[in-house]
Formats: C-alpha cells, sequence, structure tokens
C-alpha cells in the first residue's frame, strides 16, 4: 500500500514537472532526428534498423537516467518531507520501490510514444516487427537498471548535481565495460568486464532481435540489487539521521 501511495505521487510529480518534460522532449528529438537519417538512408542504401530507437536509447540512459532519478532524494531532504518518510513506520524498501516504479512508469511512456516511428516504418516499408520488439523489451530492462543505478546516488548525497554526475559516471563505466574487457589477456578478467557490461547484455541479444534469458536475468538483477542497496542507504540515514 506505501509503494502504491509513494508509486502515485512520484508519477504525478514526473508529469507536472517542466524538467520532466525537457527531458522528454530532449528523448524524443534526439530519436525523431536519427530515425528520419536512418529512414532516408533506408530508401537507397540499407533497410531502415527496426532497433535504431532502442539502439540510441541505450547510450542516451547514461545521461538520462541520472537525471530522472537525481531529484528523487535530495528534493525529499529540501522540503523537508524525507524526514517525515524516515520517521513514519513504513519499509524503507517500500518507498524506494514506490519512486523507482514511478520513474520507471514515465520511462515506459516515452518508449510508448517513439512507438510512432514503428508505425511510420510498417507504412512505408516492411520492418521485422519481432526484432523490434525484442530491441523494446530490451531497452526496457536496461532503463529501469540504469534508473535503479541512478537511485542510489540520489540516496547517498543532498545535492542533485552531485547525484546525476555521479550516476552518470558509473553508469558509463558500466556501458564501457564490455569494451574494456577487449584490454585484458586474462580471459577471466575480461569475461568479468564482459559479464557486468550494460550494452553488452543488449546489443548482442536484443538488440539483434534475440531474447536470452540470461541477459533479461541480469538487468532483473541489476533492479533487485541496486534496488536493496538504496534502501540500505535510507535505512542507515534513518538510523544515523
Amino acid at each position: 500500500m506505501t509503494s502504491w501511495i509513494v508509486f502515485r505521487r512520484e508519477i504525478a510529480q514526473f508529469l507536472t514537472t517542466p524538467f520532466a518534460y525537457v527531458i522528454g522532449a530532449a528523448v524524443l528529438l534526439l530519436t525523431g532526428i536519427l530515425f528520419n537519417r536512418d529512414l532516408n538512408i533506408s530508401f537507397s542504401t540499407k533497410p531502415a534498423d527496426p532497433a535504431l530507437v532502442p539502439s540510441i536509447l541505450s547510450f542516451a540512459m547514461v545521461f538520462f537516467a541520472p537525471l530522472l532519478t537525481m531529484r528523487m532524494f535530495a528534493e525529499e531532504r529540501r522540503e523537508g518531507t524525507m524526514e517525515l518518510l524516515l520517521t513514519a513506520p513504513v519499509r524503507e524498501l517500500s518507498i524506494v520501490l514506490g519512486k523507482f516504479l514511478g520513474a520507471w512508469a514515465y520511462f515506459t511512456l516515452l518508449l510508448l510514444f517513439t512507438g510512432i516511428y514503428q508505425i511510420i516504418l510498417v507504412n512505408i516499408t516492411a520492418p521485422d516487427l519481432g526484432h523490434a520488439l525484442s530491441a523494446y523489451i530490451g531497452i526496457w530492462l536496461y532503463g529501469g537498471a540504469t534508473l535503479t543505478v541512478g537511485m542510489v546516488f540520489s540516496a547517498l548525497t543532498e545535492n542533485q548535481i552531485v547525484a546525476a554526475f555521479l550516476g552518470m559516471v558509473a553508469l558509463m563505466l558500466l556501458w564501457l565495460a564490455d569494451q574494456a574487457g577487449q584490454l585484458f589477456s586474462n580471459i577471466d578478467v575480461a569475461i568479468i568486464f564482459r559479464t557486468m557490461s550494460l550494452q553488452g547484455h543488449f546489443s548482442t541479444s536484443f538488440a539483434s532481435g534475440l531474447m536470452r534469458a540470461e541477459d533479461v536475468a541480469f538487468f532483473a538483477g541489476i533492479i533487485a540489487v541496486m534496488l536493496f542497496i538504496t534502501a540500505q542507504i535510507l535505512e542507515s540515514q534513518r538510523w544515523h539521521g
């Protein structure tokens, strides 16, 4: 019940905050420009890529996810409502889960808006809809994972800018882990880096039209672990705040 109340409050803030609309407009503008470019090329050079928009978002969310989550806990502290939440007889995980679901729901709305690109492709060409569906499911899970990483840093600091910066650094490292693994001659070390790569679990599977259980489990695991860590951070603040 607590998670549902927090979720409703969070999604309402997303839908009434100008900054959230700016982020949404930036996402749609970026994907629209690149989609239009790919569509023009498809008329003469190659078929349009049904996974183009999710692939664009896989990099863009390195920056957009921390911007969407940076205010979650910092703003609560600024408004003085964090103390009320932490002193209320509710579980920290319920608060964290409600906030996460609110952010994920907003991201889901953005994805639904980009569905217009697939409608355009269907009316102009004959895209592989199975490939597109796989890519969208993948980026939905991917986006959820990036949002939880951003939430950890929002819970750690009262400064929204610092939270956003640290979140971007962490996500960039996770995004580059696949390439970093190629720098090591030790196979075991390389495998560890590739296993932790956000891009590695998306580009070689979902973006290629494949849905592997190990990749679904990876993103679900990231979400679960990061939500747990965020809840633990809030619990420590409750007892030391």
